[in-house]
């Protein structure tokens, strides 16, 4: 049977050492971490999103600043307010909660955020950053599944690396972490040929496709580490991952559960790159 990854593990000892970094930075320099969430509309997924990175602000010690804009608010209201947000010094991160009501191009906004304070590393300087290898930031949950692999103890040097899906929120920039530690990668998706047989070679399998139960036993490599990025809800509404957990887990070294694996990761990276935007506020 494979080894558990608990994501609530990692992520208190990752979040026990943002607490101690940020409080080493007062002391210091005078420097309190600040993360501004700005929710538009009434979004019930997007309210508890917030609420927890609200409270994850208040574990690690950072300052927590929440704009709220109702649903009808203008393109314009959003893009003033982040152009004040920009130049608040007490502000070092800004996380634009998506989606966005429709009529708000959310492209728009997330060029608009400094890239010095774009603590989702979205914006496309932070994107082409993380493409060379010379980067501030990364992605949350991207960088957040590569801690869950170091966890693990794998060594992705020379390792057939797999991931499904190709998002520019996980699929893209996940491939590319794994690639900067020298794996050989594979990105699979909608169009990709022999899918089983190309998943089932992967000494890592990273599923991020989004479909309940989609990986099967007989798509992955006796003894691989698999990790789930899936949030999805199956036929009786309970949460589930991509991955076909019962059968899967007695095949693969290492595996995450859903919930509990990638999730909790994500939010603690965002506290992550906070205190990284505070830190270069510093220099």
């Amino acid at each position: 049977m494979a080894k558990l990854i608990s994501g609530k593990e990692v992520s208190a000892q990752i979040r026990q050492k943002i607490k101690e970094e940020a409080q080493a930075l007062r002391e210091n320099s005078g420097i309190q971490p600040g993360l501004a969430v700005i929710l538009v509309g009434n979004d019930p997924a997007s309210q508890i999103y917030v609420r927890n990175k609200q409270r994850a602000c208040e574990e690690v010690g950072f300052h927590a600043f929440e704009y709220r804009l109702n649903e009808n608010s203008t393109e314009e209201q959003l893009l003033d307010l982040i152009g004040v947000l920009n130049k608040d010094n007490k502000v070092h991160g800004i996380l634009v909660q998506l989606p966005l009501p429709e009529h708000i191009d959310e492209q728009k906004v997330i060029y608009s955020i400094s890239p010095l304070k774009d603590v989702d590393a979205f914006h496309p300087i932070n994107v082409g950053k993380i493409m060379i290898g010379d980067y501030n930031f990364l992605p949350c949950t991207p960088a957040g599944v590569m801690e869950l692999i170091d966890s693990t103890g794998t060594d992705l040097d020379g390792k057939n690396c797999v991931v499904v899906g190709r998002s520019n929120i996980v699929g893209k920039p996940m491939a590319m972490l794994l690639l900067h530690r020298n794996a050989t990668v594979t990105i699979c998706h909608s169009h990709t040929k022999n899918l089983k047989e190309v998943c089932a070679a992967a000494d890592v399998l990273v599923s991020a496709v989004g479909r309940a139960h989609f990986i099967t036993a007989d798509m992955v490599k006796e003894g691989a580490v698999v990790i789930d990025v899936g949030m999805n809800h199956d036929e009786n509404g309970k949460l589930c991952g991509d991955v076909e957990f019962a059968e899967v887990e007695p095949k693969a070294s290492f595996i995450t559960p859903v919930p509990g694996g990638v999730g909790p990761m994500t939010i603690t990276m965002l506290m992550k790159n906070t205190l990284r935007a505070a830190e270069l506020k510093q220099k």
